[in-house]
């Protein structure tokens, strides 16, 4: 299979090139800007192609740009790519936003990883270190086939498991659920209240609490309470004051109905495109 890596001197680009590097597909790289060529040349030592001889012998497109411009770079490269040519895309925020060119005879493929489990317990101290994954841990990856045939699916799930590598599972959902899990799993929920952790944290340390006590003292039971509320470690129980203080605390942290309004169908659209067409700020 040959692949065009666009955006291949981005941050993400110059990750998914390294891991391509080391597999059998054959790849071209495509990138606009000089310091990304750079970056690209020194990280991985390719050199880029122009985009048309890219996309056009292409039987898959890995689209490595952000989410704001991956809609104007669809449409810019779909008259060129062949029929039945993939297209991969590395987020739902466009595909759900409605942002990917109306072509019937060409393969939508939509993935993101899950990134290293909180839970992953390496053999080495540099895949522990390895949060984003990608590089040394392994981590699981969610997949969605948008259109195209059947056959498609397994292909691309080869070129995600590459471009995520070393990955564990790889799980088929829909790019509706996707989207579910990013923003609004991950990012409006998840990201959300892990800031909020870190200003508690702050908090106590303003309090007078030394700060290496509050930090340690946090992430520890963190590992803990995360290990029993996801069942990780299924015979660990919360204590009773735990459970009195959970139950006391819900009604002053969160809002009635705070689930329904971050779940919501049109919540998580407008959530995506405004990813994709970010508002002004004041």
């Amino acid at each position: 299979m040959r692949i065009a890596l666009l955006g291949a001197g981005g941050k993400m680009g110059v990750r998914l090139a390294t891991n391509l590097k080391d597999t059998d597909f054959a790849v071209d790289h495509v990138e606009i800007s000089e310091e990304g060529r750079r970056r690209l040349k020194d990280a991985v030592g390719v050199d880029c192609v122009e985009t048309g001889q890219a996309v056009s012998g292409a039987d898959a497109v890995v689209l490595a740009v952000p989410d704001r411009a991956i809609g104007a770079v669809a449409h810019d490269i779909i008259d060129k790519v062949r029929p039945g040519t993939a297209l991969l895309v590395l987020d739902a925020a466009a595909p759900h936003a409605g942002k990917m060119p109306k072509r019937d005879d060409v393969t939508y493929f939509v993935t993101h990883p899950c990134h290293p489990s909180i839970f992953n317990y390496e053999d080495t101290q540099e895949k522990q270190n390895d949060f984003f994954g990608g590089v040394a841990a392994k981590q699981h990856i969610v997949c969605a086939l948008m259109q195209g045939p059947e056959e498609d699916y397994a292909r691309c799930e080869a070129v995600a498991r590459a471009i995520y590598a070393p990955v564990d599972r790889a799980h088929r959902c829909t790019v509706e659920q996707i989207a579910i899990l990013e923003p609004a799993l991950s990012e409006t929920v998840g990201a959300t209240l892990c800031m909020a952790l870190r200003e508690a944290a702050d908090r106590a340390v303003a309090e007078g609490v030394p700060r290496q006590a509050a930090m340690d003292f946090i992430l520890g039971h963190l590992n803990i309470e995360l290990a029993i509320a996801f069942e990780v470690f299924p015979e660990g129980k919360f204590s009773d004051g735990a459970l009195l203080a959970i139950e006391q605390a819900k009604p002053v942290i969160f809002k009635d109905g705070w689930l329904d309004r971050v779940f919501d169908p049109q919540a998580i659209k407008k959530s995506v495109d405004d990813i994709c067409d970010p508002p002004p700020t004041a």
